[in-house]
């Protein structure tokens, strides 16, 4: 324990805390556009509009689609040797709900695609700065946003510091659900609050497999097919025209069958018990759009027993070019395993597989999970400030827990130490960097007006 402390305190000496508080755009190599750009050559190119489009509706938006930008920054600057399990995309969006195995409401880290060992500051300079774009987005006073910073740094370093103290066991057994959250939390607010936590709750068990068949299936000549809406829900027969789509759905098939062999033998028994009868290509997120996206459609014993996973591409995380490279020959792997280490616990049909010839005649590696098993995002057009300080306090707790099951607790802990110098420096980090985030929305937004980038918006 002394030398892992130790080792937290060298690591001031190497990269005082201080030091995470700089920004400055004369660090950059390559601009924004220019990475997004290289993204996008390798993405669906019919979809990439639609992806500048939503990053272009806010700066907020804009910064959820920018993780490879970031990363980029970030690399320009010192960072420790003090390494976790990172989200590799930290921002507060990709925090929320989803049921565990045993039907609990968990909150937890939800977005993977990124997800590579690396500088835990990273994750936490990238949660702290999408908290500053969110209350500048909500109108919030500057005195306000900086409170709601705080809370996030404070509430990961107290609880990486709690858990520096804790048996091994222990951390792996932590979870954050509904009670835990009223718990910790809720004797800081009115009743109103906590019963929107509730009704919110609520309201997300119902997002299931049965809303995801009532809201994107139809019976079609007495066969459960995928709904036709263009461009974010495509049939495949509609993607390539009814020769091709034979083929490409029993590659698809192909995949389905062998991405069995991934999951643990009681799940794979189970998912034996279902048909697979139809695909579509499904658009996602702001930062993943254009990734080749797939849902497929699982029929068990009738058309009310179905089961829908998202077949969800894999690339290369923004981070390799500047960080190691993964010890993963599949990326679908990598998301997997990162997601496995990383979440209190995750979907039971969570695994990985790759398709050896996309329509694109190229391999392309996938991860496969279910499409809706509960879901509660968070409503950041709907927080006030004292929900939105609760908020970072609970993802600053979540990140804390996420670290401690991957890294050295103890050093990280004596690394930021009990004093403020840490919170503070991420403070100043989070407003010069949604400044620059602010600047580089502009940026597309001229280049869009220009003519030099194509955007599709209101979709």
């Amino acid at each position: 324990m002394e030398q892992r402390a130790a080792r937290g305190k060298a690591a001031r000496a190497s990269v005082p805390r201080e030091v995470h508080g700089e920004w400055s755009p004369d660090q950059r190599r390559t601009s924004p556009l220019e990475l997004l750009e290289e993204q996008a050559t390798t993405r669906v190119p019919e979809l990439v509009p639609i992806r500048y489009g939503r990053m272009a509706a806010s700066p907020f938006a804009f910064y959820r689609g920018a993780a490879l930008p970031m990363a980029a920054d970030l690399a320009t600057g010192p960072h420790t040797s003090l390494t976790v399990q990172l989200c590799g995309d930290a921002h507060l969006s990709n925090f929320g709900g989803f049921a565990s195995p045993e039907r609990e409401m968990l909150f937890d880290v939800n977005d993977f695609d990124e997800t590579l060992p690396g500088p835990f500051e990273w994750d936490l300079k990238r949660l702290v700065a999408s908290m500053e774009l969110a209350g500048r987005s909500r109108g919030f006073d500057s005195n306000v946003i900086r409170t709601i910073v705080l809370a996030a740094a404070r509430s990961y370093q107290d609880t990486i510091r709690d858990f520096a103290t804790q048996p091994n066991l222990e951390v792996w057994y932590s979870r954050m659900g509904q009670a835990e959250i009223v718990q910790r939390w809720g004797g800081a607010v009115d009743k109103k609050i906590m019963s929107d936590v509730r009704a919110n709750v609520s309201k997300a068990t119902s997002k299931d497999h049965i809303k995801a068949r009532a809201k994107l299936t139809r019976v079609v000549d007495g066969q459960l097919r995928f709904i036709s809406d263009p461009p974010l829900l495509v049939p495949i027969d509609e993607v390539l025209g009814a020769s091709e789509a034979p083929i490409f759905r029993d590659h698809v098939h192909e995949l389905l069958i062998s991405y069995r062999r991934t999951l643990p033998g009681n799940y794979r028994r189970l998912l034996e018990c279902y048909q697979f009868v139809d695909l579509a290509r499904k658009v996602v997120g702001v930062g993943s759009v254009g990734t080749r996206s797939w849902v497929a459609l699982f029929v068990g014993r009738d058309d009310q027993d179905t089961l829908i996973l998202q077949v969800k591409e894999a690339e290369a995380s923004v981070l390799e070019r500047f960080l190691a490279k993964s010890t993963f020959k599949n990326h679908g792997e990598r998301v997997v395993d990162g997601q496995r280490l990383m979440q209190a616990a995750s979907d039971i049909f969570l695994g990985w597989q790759r398709v050896a010839i996309g329509i694109d005649g190229r391999s392309h590696d996938y991860y496969i999970r279910q499409l809706w098993d509960w879901k509660l995002s968070p409503n950041v057009e709907g927080m006030d400030p004292l929900r939105l300080r609760i908020y970072a306090q609970v993802c600053g707790w979540t990140l804390a827990r996420t670290h401690a099951r991957s890294g050295d607790a103890v050093a990280i802990a004596s690394y930021l130490g009990g004093s403020k110098a840490m919170s503070e420096a991420l403070s100043k980090f989070a407003r010069l960097y949604a400044d620059q985030s602010e600047v580089d929305h502009q940026a597309l937004v001229d280049a869009i007006a220009a003519g030099a980038v194509n955007a599709q918006t209101g979709v």
